[in-house]
């Protein structure tokens, strides 16, 4: 008694399988639950999906607050080790402030909720 390959899968195409059971109504409750405390989460949050044109703003104002913060502290100090002769002291000094404050503009910016949300 042997069976061929199409046989085989005829049978077992043939064959009912588990039916579908309907919409349980506790998921579906359960679903509108989870989707309502998700929303009452964004909004306590102030966060709503951003567009992609929002997070490539975001992100080049990141950019640039970073990149001013380190070149702006770096020419005052390097000009003020200049004029006072204490190189490379207030280099050092200024560009940590530049750093620390390029990082405090971030955190700022990042935090902050917008009006438009």
């Amino acid at each position: 008694m042997g069976f061929s390959l199409m046989e085989g899968l005829a049978m077992v195409a043939g064959e009912p399988g588990q039916d579908p059971a309907g919409e349980d109504a506790r998921i579906a409750s359960l679903e509108a639950r989870i989707a309502q405390a998700e929303h009452a989460e964004q909004v306590r949050q102030g966060t709503k999906v951003q567009q992609a044109d929002d997070g490539s703003r975001l992100g080049n104002r990141v950019l640039a607050e970073l990149i001013g913060g380190l070149v702006g502290g770096a020419l005052i100090g390097w000009v003020l080790d200049r004029l006072l002769g204490t190189s490379p002291w207030l280099l050092l000094v200024f560009l940590g402030l530049g750093i620390v404050a390029a990082f405090r503009n971030i955190i700022r910016l990042t935090t902050t909720k917008r009006s438009d949300q």
